[in-house]
């Protein structure tokens, strides 16, 4: 095996499935393979071109795991960056290296859609339950803001030293005019 102990990042395609195990100590472990293509600019033509595509499987460890596994799906753009790690194999017929990621942080890749973000009500940064769907109700809110996301009628200023007014205009969530 070899190690090269270098940080990578990369954006690419969620391509298989996460699948999720944990290991007898409890660890929680999601894997998953990303594409990455990569395109070059052609001048002549004046066109970008596909010049290949990368594969990495990539693991996550930890609540880092949980969250992955509950968040992506394959087809998802990715950010993520990580330790690389390249790894001979040999299964008698064939030999190959293959390219793996240890991840240290993912994301989706903003430049291509849209995403909702759920803080993790456990407060834990290293996990130890089950993986357990997200809940339907906001189980985090921040300090001063009623259940509706409304400012409360009272604050105590011990736990909401600031208050910062997010959003106003159209109550129904659409943008319309708004200029950003």
């Amino acid at each position: 095996m070899s190690d090269t102990g270098d940080t990578i990042t990369i954006t690419g395609n969620v391509a298989s499935d996460p699948e999720f195990k944990r290991t007898a100590a409890g660890v929680a472990i999601t894997t998953f393979r990303v594409a990455s293509g990569r395109r070059k600019y052609d001048r002549d033509a004046g066109t970008w071109a596909d010049s290949g595509t990368n594969w990495y499987t990539v693991s996550v460890f930890r609540s880092l795991a949980d969250h992955a596994y509950r968040s992506l799906q394959k087809g998802d753009r990715v950010l993520l960056t990580g330790r690389l790690r390249l790894r001979e194999w040999d299964n008698g017929t064939r030999r190959g290296i293959a390219v793996e990621i240890d991840a240290d942080a993912i994301g989706h890749d903003l430049l291509w859609g849209t995403t909702t973000f759920v803080k993790d009500a456990r407060g834990s940064a290293d996990s130890a339950s089950h993986v357990t769907p997200p809940s339907t109700t906001d189980s985090w809110a921040a300090p001063g803001l009623d259940s509706s996301g409304e400012v409360a009628a009272t604050v105590d200023e011990t736990q909401a030293p600031m208050l910062v007014a997010v959003g106003g205009g159209d109550p129904s969530g659409e943008i319309g005019d708004t200029p950003f």
